[in-house]
């Protein structure tokens, strides 16, 4: 009886281990593609009528083979993502994808994904990539960086801080990129920082990196803008 219960008690942590783990909730159906227009608000989306789901509710054409503009934006970087929201037969699939394009010496600024973990391919140039782990119990936070050429593979822990450059002068650089939810947000750590609305106060700011306010007010005056599409 008793090594009946531990094996009960053993599979139930494994269940709730299992569900905790998870970045999206596992499907229980084939599909359930998103009724983005149903009024039922729910964490994701409410599904189709699976009478009314037809192919090109799994299908986008994404032009991701052709290169993007990075030449509006600062960071010099363009990131199309294609998620559940461009593509309604990701919903409760837990994967996105996106296409990262880097002029020369643009970058994917410091960001994290809250809901997924990243793997990056890189297809074309040559890429320095990095990621800063959580506060630890010494006080440190670590720093893992890669130099990427074609065809190198990185990955990106889930809600942790990272970045991609292009370390050169005049070669572009493009990596497509998989993560584990279809929604995995996106908080570029600037832009939040010091271009939230309304703004974070600057003694806090000013308190929490140490400068002077004058710099503060200086970094939240500047336009800070989202390189993703």
């Amino acid at each position: 009886m008793a090594s009946s219960n531990f094996f009960l008690l053993t599979a139930l942590i494994a269940l709730v281990a299992t569900q905790a783990m998870a970045s999206d909730p596992s499907p229980l159906q084939d599909f359930c593609v998103a009724d983005r227009n149903s009024p039922v608000h729910v964490n994701g989306f409410p599904c189709k009528d699976a009478k009314d789901v037809n192919v090109d509710d799994f299908f986008l054409a994404a032009n991701l083979d052709k290169p993007m503009d990075t030449t509006k934006s600062k960071a010099g970087s363009n990131v199309t993502l294609i998620n559940v929201m461009k593509l309604a037969g990701l919903n409760t699939l837990g994967i996105s994808m996106a296409r990262i394009d880097y002029a020369p010496k643009g970058q994917n600024p410091p960001h994290t994904h809250p809901r997924a973990t990243e793997i990056l391919t890189v297809l074309e140039g040559t890429l320095y990539v990095g990621f800063v782990t959580s506060n630890q119990a010494n006080g440190e936070n670590k720093l893992f960086t890669k130099t990427l050429n074609k065809g190198d593979v990185f990955v990106f822990p889930q809600g942790l801080i990272h970045f991609q450059f292009n370390p050169s002068y005049d070669k572009p650089a493009v990596a497509i990129a998989a993560l584990s939810s279809q929604n995995p947000g996106a908080i570029t750590i600037a832009n939040a920082v010091f271009g939230s609305n309304s703004p974070i106060s600057d003694d806090v700011l000013a308190k929490a990196f140490q400068v002077d306010k004058k710099a503060v007010d200086w970094l939240q005056a500047q336009f800070w803008e989202n390189n993703h599409n």
